[in-house]
């Protein structure tokens, strides 16, 4: 699996009123995925094209906010969560900047650091459509591995699930409690999900119970396989 670093990025998001602070991607001669404004002669590939006068590096303060309603709605349906969840992940990471970049290197809206993008194959964290599949995604997957538990899932979005499963809580980080704090109080508060919103819920109750099969050897010294052992149940191996 490629390595991703960031290139310059603290300079494109400080860049000087009314200059442009355009954003390539390109990969190494090592195979690592770079993100820059300055591409130094390298064929690499436009993925934000910056027209406005400012571009600010505070993730929490968006010069160019805009509706991403119809693309939440979209990706939210496609991984079964609640919409009203993913705007208030988006609100607590970005604020809605699809351009915002934090302190340590998590890109876009749902604020995806650059392995967890390329685990996801989310190949440019900057466009909107991207960002949200790849973060509804990846919330969906943590809600599922934490068994339907919101508070966990987020405080594992924020902090690692490795770092959540080490304790079995919300880890004592300040920036996690807090993190988790907001997004349910944006959610209203929901900290279980309910079952229909679950796919290895509805997956584990909708799916048939299977019965044990036994071998029974019979008198004549045929084999029979039932659900029923006729002969000798104590000794019949069970499969």
């Amino acid at each position: 699996m490629m390595r991703i670093v960031l290139i310059a990025l603290l300079l494109v998001f400080s860049i000087a009123a009314n200059s442009r602070a355009d954003i390539y991607r390109y990969v190494d001669d090592n195979g690592v995925v770079c993100y820059t404004d300055a591409p130094l002669n390298r064929k690499a590939e436009k993925v934000v094209k910056t027209e406005v006068s400012v571009v600010q590096r505070d993730t929490h303060s968006s010069p160019i906010q805009r509706d991403f309603h119809s693309i939440v709605e979209d990706k939210a349906s496609k991984y079964e969560l609640d919409p009203s969840l993913v705007h208030a992940v988006i609100k607590t990471e970005s604020n809605g900047n699809p351009r915002a970049v934090s302190r340590k290197g998590a890109i876009g809206l749902m604020q995806l650091m650059p392995t967890t993008a390329s685990d996801l194959e989310v190949r440019n964290p900057f466009d909107p459509e991207e960002n949200i599949d790849g973060g509804t995604r990846y919330l969906k997957y943590l809600i599922e591995r934490f068994r339907g538990d919101l508070t966990l899932a987020l405080a594992a979005y924020n902090a690692g699930p490795k770092t959540v499963e080490k304790t079995g809580s919300v880890p004592q980080i300040t920036e996690t409690r807090q993190y988790v704090k907001k997004v349910l109080s944006l959610y209203n508060g929901k900290t279980v999900l309910p079952a229909s919103s679950s796919l290895s819920s509805r997956a584990s109750s909708a799916a048939p119970k299977t019965e044990p099969i036994y071998k029974v050897l019979t008198e004549d010294g045929s084999v029979l396989f039932t659900n029923s052992p006729l002969y000798n149940y104590k000794k019949t191996p069970r499969f």
